[in-house]
């Protein structure tokens, strides 16, 4: 160092030699940086004051109220443009929203826009004419917008187009409020369904996902052929045929939600068997299966794929015993506090339907319904599968730096079986003395090793054909839970031995009843819970109607819980593959008396058979 110093300082190097070594040069520190002042904490966000109670307000210019919010679909508005916006499906607003010929009138996506997401606004019909390509009579349904690419997009069904066969459309906008630009050619073209040459499939339903690898993914289709996903275009203005996957198996489900949670793609789909609108008996609920990849396969919780013929899917939302019935074709979003919520149209079962049509028909009145959405073990269930609201819930967070007052729900109690009010394990070689048999003539049964055989009968149990054999029981008293396992021996995957069925039911005469079923239906095998009225019905309303179940397999358990309640009960499904992992299904509501019966019931069409190992009562517990 000192050498270095005496040659900066220009002497000789031989001068530098002979130089005495320099003093040790001392550093001063560095002077310590200044702190950049720490920014404000960012303010806590602020609790939403407001409550809602379903249905959700949707008003008109005029002061009049919004009674029909078929298939809807939410966005916020991006930039500057912080509102909310909803739109439905064509239908009428309400029981006055008529022509001058006293047809109800069909909006082409009537817009509604919210600032705090309960109280809507009317703003306008998105669309003036159908797509060119379109029949100019066709229906259009099932909206669903998307954002991307600086631009809105607007995808529909047509019904039918000029060259036969459904299609999905799409109109793009730079404002959600329009105007809209529909393009001159259908995103996914008519094709056949995946089953069947020279068929039209159901392209219906459109739903699109932006994923988080800027790929874009467009799901569709419905009861006839299913659901399936395609690729979207970079523009998405078209789909790649090629890319094409089935998701769904065929005949059970429709109108697909895809979610993002936690490294899964969720398809949320409705099961209704090609029935949305069944006034007071509509049967609609939403299931789920979850996937690594958008491309699927989806599976259920119990690990049963979406397209397997003993079809799975998880339950999200049905009807819970309250007013509200046919929950279906939702739509979700994630509000400012990070609360996730679905929203969806549903039916009142005491006033399912708009005042008649000139010709007499009961158009379906179907209000918007909104619920938050919880993330129990990993599946999402509504208010933690509490099922649809009917008194004041928490508003969700609108505004940025807002948060909703929802508490994230833990997983609903569900029914277990209390003490043993009655069994009969079959362990003779005849039924019990407290058992008896409805039109028993014509059954084929037999008890042997521990099981009853009752064959399937060419007989139905069906309004007005009431053919069938029941062998009853008579119910306890007050509430109680029922249970049995049954094997029914219908071929996996076969088609089709339509409406073979076998189960349980409680009834108070042949017209009168809730039944827990396995059912062939086309390729498919299901876990049905229907109910039926009657025989004296209002002209024009229906008297049977379904909801569906969990995964169902050659041997199943089955339980129906009964709780009185006023004039009336209510029925709650819940079926098992193993005995052990219950799903639940949907709960009826019914007024079969203090006399009713449990019975078993094996129809639908000869040559199979259902073996149950027992039928047990017990006390409801809790």
């Amino acid at each position: 160092m000192g050498r270095l110093l005496c040659l900066m300082a220009g002497l000789s190097l031989s001068a530098c030699r002979d130089a005495p070594p320099a003093p040790p040069v001392i550093e001063e520190p560095a002077p310590a940086p200044t702190p950049e002042p720490e920014p404000p904490p960012a303010p806590a966000p602020t609790p939403v004051a407001g409550d809602f109670t379903n249905p959700l307000r949707i008003s008109l210019a005029d002061g009049g109220r919004v009674d029909n919010c078929p298939d809807p679909t939410i966005l916020q508005g991006q930039g500057a443009d912080t509102a909310w916006y909803l739109f439905c499906a064509p239908a009428p607003w309400n029981d006055s929203d008529r022509e001058v010929s006293r047809e109800y009138r069909q909006h082409l996506f009537s817009t509604y826009t919210s600032a705090d997401l309960v109280a809507w606004t009317y703003v306008g019909d998105a669309l003036t004419t159908r797509p060119s390509w379109a029949n100019p009579t066709s229906g259009l349904r099932s909206p669903e917008l998307a954002y991307f690419n600086h631009k809105y997009h607007l995808y529909f069904t047509v019904l039918e187009t000029q060259t036969g066969g459904s299609a999905i459309g799409v109109a793009t906008s730079d404002s959600p409020a329009g105007p809209w630009t529909v393009s001159e050619r259908p995103v996914v073209e008519p094709h056949e369904a995946p089953c069947c040459g020279n068929s039209r499939r159901w392209a219906y339903d459109p739903e699109v996902l932006l994923a988080e690898d800027g790929r874009k993914y467009i799901y569709y289709g419905s009861f006839y052929g299913g659901i399936s996903v395609r690729e979207l275009s970079a523009d998405g203005l078209v789909s790649d045929p090629y890319t094409q996957v089935e998701v769904t198996v065929a005949n059970r489900y429709e109108a697909p939600l895809v979610l993002q949670h936690e490294g899964h793609y969720y398809l949320l789909a409705v099961a209704a068997n090609g029935v949305c609108c069944n006034g007071a008996l509509t049967g609609s609920s939403v299931f789920a299966g979850r996937s690594k990849s958008p491309m699927g396969p989806f599976v259920d919780r119990e690990g049963v794929r979406l397209t397997l013929n003993r079809v799975g899917g998880t339950p999200v939302l049905g009807a819970n015993g309250n007013a509200w019935v046919g929950t279906g074709h939702p739509t979700a979003f994630t509000d400012m506090g990070g609360q996730d919520w679905i929203v969806y149209p549903a039916l009142d079962r005491n006033a399912p339907y708009l005042a008649p049509a000139p010709n007499g028909d009961l158009p379906p009145k179907r209000p918007l319904l909104m619920d938050a959405l919880d993330w129990v073990d990993g599946w999402p269930v509504a208010r933690g599968g509490q099922g649809p609201s009917d008194t004041a819930q928490p508003a969700p967070a609108a505004r940025a730096g807002e948060k909703s007052r929802y508490p994230s729900a833990a997983a609903a109690p569900r029914d277990v079986p209390g003490s043993l009010l009655g069994a009969d394990e079959f362990s003779g070689s005849a039924v019990g003395p407290e058992w008896s048999w409805t039109r028993g003539g014509s059954a084929s049964y037999e008890v042997r090793d521990g099981v009853l055989r009752f064959d399937t009968q060419d007989a139905d149990l069906h309004e007005n054909n009431n053919s069938a054999s029941v062998l009853w029981r008579p119910a306890p008293a007050g509430d109680f839970l029922v249970e049995t396992k049954m094997s029914l021996n219908l071929p996996p995957v076969s088609c089709c031995h339509n409406y073979v069925q076998a189960g349980v039911l409680i009834q108070s005469d042949d017209d009168n009843y809730v039944r827990l079923m396995q059912v062939s239906f086309w390729e498919t095998r299901q876990i049905v819970f229907a109910k039926e009225v009657g025989p004296a019905v209002p002209a024009r309303h229906p008297r049977y109607g379904e909801t569906f179940g969990g995964p169902a397999d050659e041997t199943v358990w089955l339980r129906i819980v009964r709780r009185a309640r006023g004039a009336e009960q209510t029925y709650t499904a819940y079926s098992s593959r193993d005995g052990v992992l219950w799903s639940q299904s949907a709960t009826w509501t019914h007024a079969l008396g203090t006399n009713a019966r449990v019975g078993l019931v094996s129809l639908g069409g000869r040559g199979f058979s259902a073996r149950f190992d027992y039928v047990r009562l017990h006390a409801v517990s809790p």
